[in-house]
């Protein structure tokens, strides 16, 4: 795999430069390595990835449904083939571990087998009229062309889970990476369906400078679908500025995940599963448990218990199999944590570990005895930082757990599983799982948030609705008996 060629635009099937004057380092958040350098796409490079889109998803009409399935499979392929040299580049982009790596590669392999079956599910209906020899068909169409914003966290994935299924309803695509991570969030991924066989131009990756390009990838009159995956200030502009143009927003956001430890759970478990939660890849997952609620009665014992299990966490070298904890993804999100952990304290926040900072690399840190009026309870803490709730009863929990603007992720651990079933009812967020993690995500089940976590459903049926239409054509096989 060539890193100087994903160093470049993806345009209408060609790499090259773009025609900004802007150029871009993609730093190794480790070690500060300039991993490759491109030359930023302008508003004229996004203008020609949106027509070379609406051209090729005309050549991709004609394509056979069973033809466009092992395309896509062969990107599954491609993807195998690769994985050791994918692997090592999450590692080096991202900052992620080797174990980040493997479950991330994991999720993008099955969400593109699972968006191959979407060429031959785009099911039509006939249905009956009102009237007399009227035949109403109702045809599944894709919607055109999707313009995709990813993050920088989990990229491969969050631009495949829209990318992929897109691509398997029978649209066009651009794909805009953050600037954080332009290879694995987009240029690889253009490599992966331009090698897979896609006609030339149905996928652009376009890497640039929101400062230049402005709202133009939103704004542009060509897509008809915007999928945006990143933070809830960002996409509420977007939602919006997408709305205004009569544009389809997906959105998925931002999460402040609750993570609820009831009396009777297998606390040793619990400890676990709250520690992974958190902390994987650094806690930059917007699924990621920000605060963990704990019953009094067994409060002091998951915190002792959990304050020995994270300050064992490794910190360093992503590259280190040791490690589980490497580097944030840079020096802003580095600072911004650093301020939310000293303001969480000055607000009354118990550091019950309190990790040292070295550049962008932070040992994790527990505050307790927080409540929920402190900025800590109520923002999304992305990074290795956590909150510890003590709650008395379950409608305490249920109220904590809902005292937030978002509604993503969440979990219950309990040994009587309908009590958590039926707790995590009253929990307002999209997902929720009892004895288990809060970081889920599976290809056939609807993701997505509630309240200012975001809009729509992704994954399985919900992808397919989400990125085609319905025409409803009718055929008279007779003549209407017309008043005049």
């Amino acid at each position: 795999m060539n890193i100087e060629m994903l160093g470049k635009q993806f345009i209408n099937g060609e790499w090259r430069d773009g025609q900004s004057d802007t150029l871009l380092n993609n730093i190794n958040p480790y070690n500060d390595q300039v991993i490759n350098t491109y030359k930023l796409a302008d508003i004229q490079d996004i203008d020609l990835a949106y027509q070379a889109a609406e051209k090729a998803k005309q050549e991709w009409d004609k394509v056979n449904p069973y033809k466009k399935r092992d395309i896509l499979e062969n990107a599954v392929k491609y993807i195998e083939t690769h994985e050791e040299e994918i692997t090592s580049i999450i590692m080096d982009e991202l900052g992620g571990t080797r174990l980040k790596a493997a479950f991330e590669i994991g999720l993008v392999k099955n969400i593109i087998k699972e968006a191959a079956t979407f060429p031959l599910r785009m099911e039509g209906k006939i249905l009956p009229s009102t009237i007399d020899d009227v035949e109403n068909r109702l045809y599944r169409i894709p919607a055109g062309v999707v313009g995709v914003i990813s993050p920088f966290n989990f990229p491969f994935f969050l631009s495949m889970k829209s990318v992929a299924p897109a691509l398997g309803a029978g649209n066009g695509v651009v794909l805009k990476p953050h600037e954080d991570t332009p290879i694995m969030g987009g240029t690889l991924i253009g490599k992966i369906f331009e090698e897979a066989g896609v006609p030339k131009g149905l996928i652009n990756v376009v890497v640039a400078d929101i400062k230049e390009i402005g709202d133009a990838f939103v704004e542009h009159p060509i897509p008809r679908i915007i999928s945006f995956t990143g933070s809830t200030q960002v996409g509420s502009y977007i939602g919006q500025l997408a709305i205004k143009n009569f544009k389809k927003p997906l959105l998925e956001l931002g999460g402040n995940s609750a993570f609820i430890v009831l009396e009777d759970a297998d606390i040793d478990y619990a400890v676990n599963a709250a520690t992974f939660s958190r902390f994987t890849h650094q806690g930059q997952i917007c699924m990621s448990a920000n605060r963990i609620l704990v019953q009094k009665s067994i409060y002091n014992e998951f915190t002792e218990k959990y304050a020995q299990k994270v300050a064992s966490l490794t910190v360093g070298d992503p590259r280190d199999p040791q490690t589980i904890i490497g580097p944030v993804i840079n020096d802003r999100q580095a600072k911004n944590l650093e301020a939310l952990i000293e303001k969480g304290i000055s607000e009354g926040a118990t550091p019950l570990l309190k990790g040292n900072v070295h550049g962008r690399l932070l040992e994790p840190t527990i505050l307790a005895d927080v409540t929920t009026d402190m900025s800590v309870s109520q923002e999304e803490l992305f990074g290795p930082v956590v909150c510890v709730i003590p709650f008395e009863t379950e409608e305490e929990a249920i109220d904590i757990a809902n005292n937030t603007r978002f509604g993503l992720s969440g979990a219950v651990h309990t040994s009587n599983l309908e009590r958590g079933v039926e707790l995590a009812k009253k929990v307002h967020t999209g997902m929720i799982h009892v004895n288990d993690l809060t970081i889920n995500d599976e290809p056939i089940v609807a993701f997505g948030g509630e309240k200012q976590s975001g809009i729509g459903r992704l994954n399985g049926e919900w992808s397919l609705e989400e990125f085609t239409t319905l025409k409803w054509i009718s055929v008279n096989y007779g003549q209407r008996n017309l008043p005049y």
